[in-house]
């Protein structure tokens, strides 16, 4: 017997988080009843097990790194008929994307089937690093770069603390590339920390998520992570 939400989140429909709220709202069945229990618990090789009438089936996980190019949704669809990063990966499963980027920022994104791995790795307890190449105009001074450092004040609290470099800046064009590594995944978090300290960014792209990069891929490509990729993941997410 197992946990409703883990089930649910297992057969990749949504996350584990997200799949207490299909249960708190009375969206979910067991055998032909309605289960709104977080607690309740099933099994999932004899148990009938429905989210919105339709039945779940466990699906074997699947495991995609992307290089989202700019002007490309980090959702499983759109309202408004954009192009979403599930568009660029061939596949036969309900994948969908860890975490976000913005439409207007490009790199590294993971995708997955597996409610219960994308969880882990978005959990705000568990700090996997995210490396950020921005151009920003002007060039920040040392002192401003410090302030990012050790943290700064955005409107929804104080940021942690962050590893920042200037690789460089041309006085010409007054603008400068600006290296940013963070493990927290606020809403636009690079973009307003960057605009804090007087430095706007122009272009901004995800270059690195905890050991992967994007070596080997082009814009709109991808390719499935190993299994001692996917392991490591899991690992780092815990420590």
């Amino acid at each position: 017997m197992e946990r409703l939400q883990k089930i649910i989140a297992q057969a990749g429909i949504t996350s584990r988080r997200k799949a207490e709220s299909l249960i708190e709202q009375g969206r979910v069945k067991v055998n032909g009843s309605v289960v709104t229990e977080l607690g309740a618990k099933a099994d999932p090789s004899s148990d009938e097990i429905e989210v919105d009438g339709v039945p779940v089936g466990k699906e074997e996980p699947v495991y995609y790194l992307l290089y989202k190019p700019q002007a490309v949704i980090s959702s499983v669809d759109d309202h408004h008929g954009r192009k979403t990063v599930t568009d660029l990966v061939e596949t036969d499963k309900r994948i969908y994307p860890v975490g976000r980027l913005d439409y207007d920022t490009s790199g590294l994104i993971l995708l997955t089937n597996d409610g219960e791995f994308a969880n882990m790795l978005m959990h705000p307890k568990f700090r996997i690093h995210k490396t950020y190449i921005a151009k920003v105009k002007g060039i920040p001074s040392r002192q401003k770069l410090k302030t990012l450092e050790k943290g700064i004040e955005l409107e929804d609290g104080k940021t942690a603390p962050a590893r920042v470099k200037l690789v460089r800046g041309n006085s010409k064009k007054e603008n400068a590339i600006v290296e940013i590594t963070i493990h927290e995944g606020r809403n636009r978090q690079v973009r307003r920390m960057l605009e804090a300290i007087g430095h706007p960014v122009d272009k901004l792209k995800r270059e690195q998520y905890g050991f992967l990069t994007l070596k080997g891929l082009n814009a709109g490509e991808y390719r499935e992570l190993k299994p001692h990729e996917v392991k490591k993941l899991r690992e780092l997410a815990v420590t």
